[in-house]
């Protein structure tokens, strides 16, 4: 790690306990903690759970709570069977994975939630999607017997993300970046904010004030951005790309927070058994993956290098078994990913950023 930085350390284990034990609300007797902006004051928890319709998938709102950053409790399960529920939070993102409850058994799980507008792909107008914060509990069985909210903490590290389309929050199904499912592999007390955006590329991120320019005030020292910009810049030259990676890394370096470049994930396209030029994002630039290794070596910045390790995944499974992780049996679409493979790409980021020690080991899941 570049420059004896710690990244994502600054908020203490004690407050993030402290955090954690205070939103707890696990049925109707027990009560919000006071001072909730946007939630008028302290609210029993049922009058939370009475936001909530549907039985499957489950929804709840809460439009009065400004864009920031919350720290959210929930009790998954069913005092009166069995349960499978999964939490998904604003623009389908996961936030907490599949969790099995047996007969009358609450399980609790917490998380941090960025609520932000848009509330999905950034370079959206402003408004879309639904005001302030949306649970959704989906699954086999959901099932959710409390909630609670309140703001996080100031402190609260931030891990963002800058990228394009196989990265972003999707708005809509089957189409899911990577980006998406990333917030599952963290407990509370880390807050992802997902600057991404279809069709995005080095060029356009520093040509649009609502792209690279808005995320630059949010990052604090201590915070990690993750970085990953190239299927767009099919006819970006070398130079130019080069030089993009390398003001996006200098300005997050200004910041105090520490730069990750990432390569970018694989497109299925095979020549034989192993994937074509077009499918490991070669241009007439070159190729746009050494590229970034290339600038990463250069600024002595850290790399996740998921161009190789998605190769390494695709190529291992073939043309035929690889299909899933992509939309190509949905709509022959060869570049994008599904929910499955969605989820399998963030699997390969959460494992590099922890080996990397971007992110401490007491945030994992």
């Amino acid at each position: 790690m570049s420059a004896g930085r710690r990244p994502l350390a600054r908020l203490a284990t004690a407050t993030l306990c402290a955090a954690a034990t205070a939103t707890v609300l696990a049925g109707p007797p027990a009560h919000a903690a006071a001072g909730r902006p946007g939630l008028d004051g302290p609210r029993p928890a049922a009058a939370l759970l009475e936001q909530c319709t549907g039985t499957d998938p489950v929804v709840c709102t809460y439009p009065d709570l400004p864009p920031g950053h919350y720290d959210v409790t929930v009790m998954l399960g069913d005092r009166l069977g069995a349960a499978s529920t999964q939490v998904q939070a604003e623009a389908r993102r996961l936030m907490v994975d599949t969790v099995h409850t047996a007969d009358g058994e609450l399980a609790r799980r917490t998380f941090t939630v960025n609520v932000r507008d848009p509330e999905s792909q950034q370079n959206q107008p402003v408004g879309e999607g639904t005001p302030g914060l949306t649970l959704t509990f989906t699954g086999d069985a959901p099932h959710v017997a409390g909630i609670g909210i309140r703001p996080a903490d100031a402190r609260t590290p931030r891990l963002a993300l800058l990228g394009d389309s196989t990265v972003t929050d999707q708005g809509g199904a089957p189409y899911t970046g990577w980006g998406q499912r990333l917030p599952a592999h963290l407990r509370i007390g880390v807050s992802v904010i997902n600057h991404s955006g279809s069709g995005e590329s080095t060029v356009s991120v520093l040509a649009k004030p609502e792209m690279f320019d808005a995320l630059v005030p949010q990052l604090r020292p201590g915070d990690v951005a993750l970085v990953q910009l190239a299927h767009n810049d099919k006819t970006t030259t070398a130079e130019q790309y080069r030089a993009n990676l390398t003001e996006i890394v200098e300005r997050v370096r200004a910041t105090g927070a520490t730069p990750v470049l990432v390569t970018p994930v694989v497109r299925l396209r095979f020549d034989g058994d192993q994937l074509s030029s077009t499918g490991l994002i070669e241009t007439a630039a070159g190729s746009l993956p050494q590229h970034v290794r290339d600038v990463a070596a250069d600024l002595d910045a850290d790399l996740v290098d998921l161009t190789a390790l998605s190769e390494e995944l695709v190529e291992g499974l073939g043309p035929v078994d690889a299909q899933p992780i992509y939309l190509v049996r949905e709509n022959g679409d060869r570049t994008h990913t599904s929910w499955y493979g969605a989820g399998v790409y963030a699997d390969l980021v959460a494992g590099e950023l922890r080996r990397l020690g971007l992110v401490p080991e007491r945030y994992w899941r």
